[in-house]
């Protein structure tokens, strides 16, 4: 499944305004399961930093993070890189609509770039699986992060991360260049690149995976037939959203002994 083009019409639709834009950022925050993982970590971090504190935010897509942390905090400063220029434009011009120069977005490749003892929080949401040179990342990120820095990434795991269950199958989603990391592999490729402490737990549990598909999967398989199913989608939220917030819930406060996706936090 390719999401580019699935992307891009979404794009158009959202960026007609200020209002259908954050509108946007909350559909995503509802939605997708790992804004909810995001938030939590982000708001256990928050109690710990102060009003200056800046941020990366490495491969940020939509920009989405980047606006839930302005939200969290008007006053951090936020970087935030992708290598899409046309994404990064339409964010910028988001932002600067909004007022503010606390939050800016650079097309940037992550293999290359760094900026060192900068940051006091990198995050990185299901951008690892798209990058072959994972290890330059996490030395960049590494870098880039003050002395006792945190990292905070999501990715899928390799217990059925993109939706891949057998070693014949193919990814979901056809970007990805590996269908998930085993847990012990990435904890050991991040302390080997500058790190002094790891931790990592699964996501996307029991419940999660059951959201996943009603939420995410099945919709994007139906809009990769026809773009007409746009005008449907509102019903088909309304009937099944309410049972994917109950199993949304139970997936982030619940321990997974096993999960296709992976939260990983590092201190530098």
């Amino acid at each position: 499944m390719e999401y580019d083009p699935i992307k891009r019409s979404l794009g158009n639709v959202f960026n007609k305004s200020v209002f259908l834009r954050k509108l946007f950022y909350n559909l995503l925050d509802l939605l997708l399961l790992r804004c909810w993982h995001i938030h939590k970590e982000l708001k256990a971090w928050q109690k710990t930093v102060t009003d200056s504190a800046k941020i990366f935010d490495a491969g940020a897509g939509f920009g989405q993070y980047s606006y839930y942390m302005h939200t969290m905090n008007k006053n951090w400063e936020i970087l935030s890189a992708d290598v899409k220029e046309e994404q990064v434009a339409d964010c910028n011009a988001f932002f600067k609509k909004l007022g503010t120069d606390k939050v800016k977005f650079i097309v940037a490749d992550l293999t290359q770039y760094k900026q060192p003892d900068t940051f006091d929080l990198v995050v990185c949401v299901d951008v690892m699986e798209h990058i072959l040179d994972d290890v330059a990342c996490f030395r960049n990120y590494a870098a880039s992060l003050k002395k006792g820095g945190m990292l905070l990434i999501s990715t899928p795991s390799d217990q059925g991360g993109s939706d891949v269950h057998e070693g014949s199958e193919e990814s979901f989603i056809g970007e990805h260049v590996r269908d998930g990391y085993p847990i012990e592999e990435i904890k050991q490729k991040i302390l080997a690149s500058g790190f002094s402490k790891v931790d990592a737990r699964y996501n996307y549990g029991s419940p999660g995976k059951i959201s996943w598909r009603l939420s995410m999967k099945y919709p994007i398989q139906v809009l990769g037939v026809s773009k007409l199913f746009f005008v449907l989608l509102p019903f088909y939220y309304i009937i099944v959203y309410p049972v994917c917030y109950v199993l949304n819930w139970m997936d982030v406060n619940g321990n997974h002994v096993t999960g296709t996706g992976l939260v990983v936090k590092a201190w530098k």
